[in-house]
């Protein structure tokens, strides 16, 4: 059986890949750009052209597809419904989801779909770290509006679920809240960022609207902005409450910041300058 998945190249969508194929699963992985692709997976993986924000430009993608991952993205909300029928019209028959942060309409289609369905719920991802790489490697201060503490999960755990819940049974209808093993503020994120580089960094406060132009200036619109910083500033409790629901369906417990700081530690690392 041939599972396709969306968004492969993505920071979890990569990892679902990975499990499935260290399994010895048939995949196919969607992106909008194969030949870039190409070098970052395995032979075996078979690389197709699309994205699943067109749905009805797909072809033949999900030609012999049993089983489907789709993470939420921006833009799908409106075409995922649909993404959703035409995979189960062509014959899937067990999905996973990676939510977009709340059960929208791409999430019920899902729900609804009448096969097989698992929903991945992660809180923050530990990748959302790497927006620090510039400043860190500029000048080694982070800047944020506020330090308060996250449950943050490892993108492969997130990957790892994914591909338990596609692969086995006794997953189907779950709603899984994913974290990782402990919680940790901006502060303290920096200090094991700082060990595994072995580099001084510090912290620095910056207001709430400053959090905001910030975050329009790379092409966020104010109302998108205003909520993901929105959310910083009042994170629920099932973001900074340790659940250990990756350990339970992996088998093995989650992994740690320290352990995915370490993985990206040379990207925080002041570039080297050559002489020109």
């Amino acid at each position: 059986m041939t599972t396709l998945v969306t968004g492969a190249t993505g920071n979890t969508g990569r990892h679902v890949v990975a499990e499935l194929v260290r399994r010895g699963e048939r995949v196919r992985a969607l992106t909008r750009n194969p030949a870039a692709a190409a070098g970052r997976f395995p032979a075996e993986v078979e690389l197709v052209d699309g994205t699943h924000t067109a749905p009805a430009k797909l072809g033949t993608a999900l030609d012999g597809v049993s089983r489907l991952h789709i993470t939420v993205t921006a833009g799908l909300a409106e075409v995922g419904p649909e993404l959703v029928r035409r995979a189960v019209d062509a014959g899937v028959r067990r999905i996973t989801v990676v939510w977009g942060g709340g059960v929208g309409p791409v999430e019920q289609a899902v729900a609804d779909s009448g096969v097989e369905w698992t929903r991945l719920e992660p809180q923050e991802f530990m990748s959302n770290t790497l927006t620090w790489i510039e400043p860190i490697q500029a000048e080694g201060i982070v800047r944020e509006p506020y330090d308060f503490p996250s449950a943050l999960v490892h993108e492969a755990d997130i990957g790892a679920v994914a591909a338990i819940a596609l692969l086995d049974d006794g997953h189907a209808g779950r709603a899984y809240n994913l974290t990782g093993p402990e919680t940790l503020t901006p502060r303290e994120r920096i200090a094991v960022l700082s060990q595994a580089t072995g580099r001084d960094m510090a912290f620095a406060t910056i207001t709430h609207e400053q959090a905001v132009e910030r975050l329009m200036a790379t092409g966020v619109s104010r109302a998108d902005a205003e909520f993901v910083i929105g959310w910083y500033a009042a994170s629920d409790d099932a973001s900074r409450t340790v659940d250990d629901t990756v350990e339970r369906v992996t088998g093995r417990p989650a992994r740690t910041f320290a352990q995915w700081a370490a993985e990206h530690a040379e990207r925080f690392r002041t570039p080297r300058v050559t002489a020109g």
